[in-house]
């Protein structure tokens, strides 16, 4: 792997983009219209997940195409989703066609998605993760793009993983942390990249505040991974009841208007992120928040 972050990274310093699963909600043709209208509130990448949805790379083509400037990053695509001579032929050939705006952000997953969805043995994902960094550096492709370069970052939450990104990939991803974290990761990768999901919901009162928020930790807070990161940052087990506690729930999702959700990203700026990713909690979590979006392009704009 080429030490040197990747134009597609060095262009995200600065800038904030939106982490979204709602392009799932619509059709599968029409997905690229939800990538174009994040793209037109001005925000510089799109962040989409790989679990129950589709397929990272074919949707990552889908909204590379029906974009021109916006980068496509997968946060992440499963390691245990196919082998790294196939993602690494894949990123070189989304990126040989679409000028270098695909990231390929890669992630252990969890335990119940990897055994129960995919039949692995999730044993030693730190291993797993490793091994499979050094098969795309090994990956071989005899196609014109074969020596096309692309970005890599991966999903790091504790202090073995982060050092692999550090190490093997070109930066990280962090998910549900908090600016705390953010500094942690900085730390731990030097002058790699760190791009940060920050979750938000936008306005609303108090009450619908914490129903989102709820609804949205409900699945994570079942999850060891998150658990344990949550742990290193001071939060205890009664924190972490499904759906998570009042207080897990304002550490993690930022409420409040316009200046609030700027407040947060400069807090993760300050304490070292390069980029910030928004995902911006509607009253139905699959729905497309356009409106949301607009606005805070707006916002971020002025």
């Amino acid at each position: 792997m080429n030490q040197e972050l990747p134009l597609s990274l060095r262009t995200l310093a600065g800038t904030v983009g939106i982490w979204t699963t709602t392009h799932e909600s619509v059709p599968a043709a029409k997905s690229a219209d939800i990538a174009s209208e994040i793209e037109s509130f001005g925000f510089s990448a799109m962040w989409i997940p790989e679990a129950w949805g589709r397929e990272a790379f074919s949707s990552a083509a889908l909204l590379l195409g029906g974009t021109s400037t916006l980068k496509i990053a997968t946060g992440i695509a499963n390691i245990w989703g196919r082998d790294a001579v196939s993602a690494a032929a894949a990123a070189r050939t989304l990126n040989a066609a679409y000028d270098d705006r695909f990231i390929l952000g890669l992630g252990v997953s969890h335990q119940p998605l990897v055994e129960r969805l995919r039949g692995h043995d999730y044993k030693t994902p730190l291993a797993a993760m490793t091994q499979y960094l050094a098969a795309l550096d090994a990956a071989p492709m005899f196609a014109p793009e074969g020596q096309q370069p692309f970005a890599r970052v991966i999903a790091a939450l504790g202090p073995k993983m982060l050092a692999l990104a550090a190490h093997s990939a070109h930066g990280a991803h962090p998910y549900l942390v908090t600016a705390e974290h953010t500094a942690q990761a900085r730390a731990a990768v030097g002058d790699k990249f760190v791009g940060v999901e920050q979750a938000v919901v936008l306005g609303e009162s108090r009450d619908e505040f914490l129903q989102r928020a709820h609804a949205h930790l409900e699945i994570y807070t079942g999850l060891d991974n998150y658990r344990n990161s949550w742990k290193r940052l001071g939060f205890e087990e009664e924190d972490f009841v499904r759906g998570g506690s009042d207080r897990l729930c304002d550490a993690l999702v930022v409420h409040g208007d316009e200046q609030a959700v700027l407040d947060r990203i400069n807090e993760h700026q300050q304490a070292g992120a390069d980029h910030v990713c928004l995902q911006v909690l509607g009253a139905d979590l699959s729905a497309v928040p356009r409106e949301q979006w607009q606005r805070i392009g707006a916002a971020l704009a002025s």
